[in-house]
């Protein structure tokens, strides 16, 4: 992945420009992430918003996040309840921190990897989670159709995939996936690490429910 420099400062102020349905984004993700874990995993965590909401739904939970820029993650430092969070500096294509993981989530960051590097996140995230754990995918994608395009990408920096890809890659890590929102060029996905851990919503041959 390349790398690039974010400024905390103006980076909210930037994805709700670029990102118009971003809110929703953060809803739908932080839904998509159940209640009541214990053990959370961030990959990407920016600024803390996704993790702020992903906290207030599991009460009991400590979060492990990472991002590989100082700076956002001193800005989320300021944002989070330091005794529930441990924020660590390392990128996408890192071991990801030790432990097994109840709930891994990531929103609007994975799409900075290409195809293999997608992939083998996706295989160390499946080894990462606990027998019943879930992770939850928001981020931008490729749309069948073009006119889906909202957000513009670069090609080097963005290097989206298609949903269909991503789902084939979480299948291949053993992992079992559904699309549970999407609206263009945004989609959320949960990939559940057991049966038993499905939550109620659409199978992933399904359609993908799509917002307004």
């Amino acid at each position: 992945m390349s790398e690039f420099r974010w400024d905390p400062h103006t980076y909210l102020e930037m994805l709700h420009e670029e990102i118009p349905a971003y809110e929703r984004l953060q809803r739908e993700t932080a839904a998509a992430s159940g209640s009541g874990a214990l053990s959370l995993l961030e990959l990407g965590t920016g600024t803390g918003e996704t993790a702020r909401a992903v906290l207030q739904r599991h009460p009991g939970a400590v979060l492990t996040a990472i991002d590989s820029s100082p700076e956002m993650l001193e800005h989320a430092r300021l944002l989070l309840p330091a005794e529930r969070v441990r924020l660590r500096v390392a990128r996408l294509e890192d071991d990801l921190p030790p432990g097994e993981f109840d709930v891994i989530f990531s929103a609007l960051a994975v799409h900075h990897l290409d195809g293999p590097g997608k992939a083998g996140l996706f295989a160390r995230v499946a080894a990462s989670l606990t027998s019943d754990g879930r992770f939850v995918l928001g981020d931008l994608v490729v749309p069948e159709d073009p006119a889906d395009v909202v957000t513009e990408i670069d090609g080097v920096y963005d290097t989206p995939s298609t949903l269909a890809e991503q789902l084939r890659w979480l299948a291949d890590c053993g992992l079992d996936p559904q699309v549970v929102w999407a609206q263009r060029d945004l989609a959320v996905t949960v990939a559940f690490a057991g049966a038993g851990g499905r939550a109620a919503g659409p199978p992933a041959a399904a359609a993908a429910r799509r917002g307004p």
